[in-house]
């Protein structure tokens, strides 16, 4: 696309924010919840846009850019929008969930650019914060000199004009330059930089140093090695967008995304052959650019879930609402079809009009009367009801979760082009589904009693606040973070783990004369502290299909410790009545320590217990 000038070459993506709250409007554009998680997908996302093909380790393909540093997630939530909001982070917080997607994209990543966020954090907008940028991006992480720092759009302008951070405009360009911003989206450090300069408020050095930094990277792409058709890529154009292998590997790539939430005996996977008569009902059924989400690109073709559908099968169709806000529903001639239906499946949920940039939600209910419309199609239907729920953000689903007529729920998320493809797939059984939650589902009761600006992580028992996702909250869920159904049914064996291990310390260490909960995580201490974890997998069900082995971690209850994180997760193919040895090597430091209320690092001494799926094992750890 941009060898015929229809695209550039450094792209302001990835985001990897944390979904802290369900309300939040760009939620959609994340990995989900979990610090883990959301670090190994931006540093891979980084290195599958920027790796070239040749081996040049110096040389980008595409620059990425990993945004919005950082602890930015309130959009617009009851007037409280992100050119104001002051996020207020405690340290703990800011180094064990906000931070680490960031370090992982720079330092695991070797990203070209980090971009600085709207909001401010403890007071200091973002963008002109020299610890965040100099200090932490530059200075602790090591982004050198070839990358840049760049702005959200207007950011400048928004500390200066909206949070009234600086008195005068020369001012907020000295501040952001001087903290380590390189390159402004948008004019304003064009209008008034050499004003600032003029003034003494900053020195040339500083610019010539934000400019190298800019066309350094302009170098890293080949801007100045010749004719660009003559380079690596050049002679790529439009006809290498839409190849067919691209077009499956979209409706792949939907086809892992979709989780199944919900299946009772009997109900999923449908069979094409016996099913003569298919009802699909709901608002997003026949949708197109819904299914792209926001910062879409240009489709080759799309395939709504009721094409996907009457590919395989005879189908009825009814909108059920006249969009997803859906002030009226369609109740009875929606009863009437599924009544005379061997099947039905309802694809409900949101779209950009519910939940997007600029617009986070007060409810986490389906809009308007979809629940009424659901409930009465399940009412009326004799066959299987299959509720398909096309969003970013989860929903409080619970009627459903517990309602027997409804038989299976999906979220299938905003699949992209093939969406409706991919939905088929799943429905009738061509494809096992293997997807998983990435965030907590809350019912509709926590976001009526918690704040969306309440930036702590972990709960307040004094005050009530129950925390939040699946490291911290407390409370009830309506599904949690990495649920997801399979056809088959697959099972665990642990066959080595360690009981014990010990943290070598120097004789002269204070936890030898005095007790101690934890030890700093000090090089030193974790020099090859590690062990491995051998596992069996076994599918012993009828299908073939992929299944997500996730290790948890519940460390002793120290330093307000998460309940369980994340410490590894690996995705595997298994044929029918198979199975496979898998191992996790964990790096004790890395990946079982906790970040203690100061921000720093430490081993906790005691017990520890893994999980894997419905296994536990525990071990101590001790010096």
């Amino acid at each position: 696309m941009y060898n015929v000038g229809l695209a550039g070459l450094t792209y302001w993506s990835p985001n990897i924010n944390i979904f802290r709250d369900p309300r939040w409007g760009r939620g959609q554009e994340t990995p989900g919840e979990d610090p883990l998680l959301s670090s190994k997908y931006g540093s891979g996302y980084v290195r599958g846009l920027q790796q070239r093909d040749d081996g040049n380790a110096e040389g980008l393909k595409v620059a990425a850019c990993c945004k919005h540093y950082t602890a930015y997630d309130v959009d617009n939530w009851k007037g409280v929008d992100r050119y104001h909001f002051n996020a207020v982070v405690t340290k703990q917080d800011m180094d064990d969930t906000f931070q680490p997607p960031f370090k992982s994209c720079v330092v695991d990543g070797n990203v070209a650019s980090v971009m600085c966020s709207y909001n401010k954090v403890n007071g200091i907008p973002t963008c002109a914060d020299p610890d965040l940028l100099s200090g932490v991006i530059r200075g602790e992480w090591k982004l050198n000199g070839c990358r840049y720092i760049v702005t959200d759009c207007d950011s400048i302008d928004v500390l200066y004009n909206s949070q009234h951070y600086t008195k005068t405009p020369e001012e907020a360009a000295a501040k952001s330059i001087l903290a380590g911003v390189d390159l402004n989206c948008g004019s304003f450090l064009g209008q008034h930089t050499e004003a600032a300069v003029k003034a003494g408020l900053v020195n040339e050095s500083a610019i010539d140093k934000a400019v190298s930094n800019n066309f350094a990277t302009l170098m890293r792409l080949g801007f100045f090695d010749g004719d660009p058709r003559k380079q690596l890529y050049g002679k790529l154009g439009p006809k290498d967008v839409c190849s067919a292998e691209n077009q499956e590997l979209a409706r792949e790539a939907a086809r892992q995304g979709i989780v199944l939430l919900k299946n009772t005996a009997g109900s999923l996977p449908l069979s094409p052959t016996a099913i003569k008569n298919l009802a699909v009902i709901g608002p997003n059924a026949n949708v197109t650019k819904t299914m792209i989400g926001n910062y879409e690109g240009t489709p080759c073709k799309y395939t709504t879930p009721l094409q996907g559908l009457a590919a395989s099968v005879a189908t009825t169709y009814l909108p059920g609402c006249s969009n997803v806000a859906c002030g009226t529903a369609q109740v009875a001639d929606a009863q009437k079809m599924a009544a005379a239906a061997d099947a039905t499946v309802l694809v409900m949920g949101a779209d950009q009009s519910i939940e997007a940039e600029s617009r986070d939600r007060v409810s986490i209910l389906l809009p308007g009367q979809q629940q009424l419309l659901i409930t009465a199609v399940a009412n009326a239907s004799t066959g299987p009801v299959i509720l398909v729920i096309m969003s970013g953000g989860g929903m409080d689903v619970s009627f459903a979760k517990t309602n027997d007529k409804i038989t299976s729920i999906l979220w299938v998320g905003y699949p992209g082009e093939a969406g409706g493809a991919a939905i088929a797939d799943i429905i009738f059984g061509s494809y096992n589904p293997s997807g998983r939650l990435p965030m907590t589902w809350y019912p509709q009761s926590y976001v009526d009693n918690v704040p969306m600006t309440n930036m702590n992580m972990r709960p307040d028992p004094s005050s009530g606040y129950p925390g939040r996702t699946y490291r911290f909250y407390t409370g009830e869920t309506v599904y949690s973070f990495g649920d997801g159904l399979s056809y088959s049914q697959f099972s665990h064996k642990l066959i080595q783990a360690p009981r014990l291990v010990s943290v070598p310390l120097e004789e002269s260490h204070v936890c030898y004369s005095s007790e101690c909960k934890s030890v700093a995580a000090s090089d030193q201490t974790c020099q090859n502290l590690n062990f491995d974890i051998h596992l069996r997998i076994k599918n012993s069900g009828t299908m073939s299909g992929s299944h997500t082995v996730f290790l948890f971690s519940t460390p002793p209850s120290v330093h307000n410790s998460p309940q369980k994180h994340l410490v590894g997760f690996e995705k595997i193919f298994l044929h029918a009545q198979t199975d496979r040895h898998v191992i996790f090597k964990v790096d004790v430091c890395k990946d079982l320590s906790v970040v203690d209320e100061l921000g720093s690092r430490k081993v906790a001494l005691g017990k520890h217990v893994l999980h894997i799926g419905s296994l536990k094992h525990s071990f101590t750890v001790r010096i």
